[in-house]
């Protein structure tokens, strides 16, 4: 598993990709899943990181960089005929 693009949220990142890994491999794959028992730590990691990019200052970059392309997405997320 990979480290986390912000040290102080590797923990938790290790902990989401164990269980998720785990998740995939014997639920989802089985097709057993009802839902997905990992959002929880998912979730958490995602608060940690979204912090962490805050502090950093990445997140205006982020939000620049999508307000940038959304032409550009929308363009590309639209349905194929």
């Amino acid at each position: 598993m990979s480290a986390s693009l912000a040290p102080e949220c590797n923990e938790v990142k290790e902990r989401y990709d164990t269980c998720f890994l785990k998740w995939y491999s014997e639920t989802y794959l089985k097709q057993k899943a009802t839902t997905d028992e990992c959002a929880p730590l998912f979730k958490q990691y995602e608060k940690c990181l979204s912090m962490a990019l805050k502090t950093r200052g990445i997140d205006k970059m982020i939000s620049e960089a999508r307000d940038d392309n959304r032409e550009n997405d929308a363009e590309h997320m639209r349905p194929k005929r």
